[in-house]
């Protein structure tokens, strides 16, 4: 079996879009839709046709490109259950814990509610590949629109039990100013320093931050590292829970 194509590229302001293609099969799959114009460019210019629309949540800047996409290639359009009333064109719901196929290779259906209270990533282990959405971030995670922090610690520290090799792809570029946030809050970490002189280095030169990788979160993410001495004295919450740290980070970094 032949690896998947992957192309990641921007759209709108800051959204990423990510299109799979398996070149066995010709299925192409395209994780959410934030620019359905965009997609079908992309499509074009590689000769690859729309089978498959993976969709992690409701958002707009998530969903706004589905009709077109829709119309134009009659795609398989797979997303969350729980916000299948708020997701037009949908052809199929998945629950926590549910699979589907692409392309010979079984997809695994996450629930990560937090940032809305339905939405879901989408894992394929024989790639080591996770899109996560708005729930993971590269040194960051979303923002509580829906869940509550307990919410959002349960869903991150899922996605922090996958294997570390495991490429994660998220739905923005943020990862400068979540450096920034990180190294205010964990000071000492030199893996932190050494990759924000990298990410600062990227964005110079106009290059992506993305894909990251489990591993590599977990070193570095303050939101994956709630257990963290330093972090906790830095914070003055030695004896807190878990929980009670990441709700302590996601309130700074809401205001920072």
């Amino acid at each position: 079996m032949t690896s998947l194509m992957i192309e990641q590229f921007t759209c709108r302001q800051d959204n990423f879009g990510v299109i799979l293609h398996d070149p066995l099969t010709g299925e192409t799959a395209s994780v959410d839709a934030p620019d359905g114009a965009v997609i079908a460019r992309r499509l074009e210019q590689d000769g690859w046709r729309l089978s498959h629309l993976l969709v992690t949540h409701h958002h707009p800047d998530h969903v706004e490109g589905i009709p077109a996409l829709v119309e134009s290639y009659k795609p398989q359009v797979i997303g969350p259950a729980a916000e299948a009333g708020k997701i037009r064109g949908l052809t199929r719901s998945l629950r926590d814990g549910e699979t589907f196929q692409f392309a010979g290779r079984t997809v695994n259906v996450i629930s990560t509610p937090g940032h809305t209270a339905g939405h879901i990533c989408f894992h394929i282990p024989t790639e080591d590949l996770l899109f996560a959405g708005d729930t993971l971030f590269a040194l960051g995670c979303g923002r509580l629109f829906e869940g509550s922090p307990e919410d959002m610690f349960r869903s991150l520290s899922r996605l922090a039990e996958l294997p570390d090799q495991t490429r994660v792809y998220c739905g923005h570029e943020y990862t400068q100013s979540n450096a920034r946030f990180a190294v205010s809050v964990d000071p000492d970490n030199h893996a932190l320093a050494e990759r924000m002189a990298e990410i600062n280095d990227m964005r110079a030169k106009g290059l992506p931050t993305l894909p990251t990788t489990i591993g590599f979160e977990k070193r570095t993410n303050p939101f994956l590292r709630t257990g963290d001495p330093a972090i906790r004295r830095h914070l003055g919450m030695e004896s807190a829970s878990d929980a009670e740290v990441f709700a302590e980070l996601r309130r700074r970094k809401d205001s920072f």
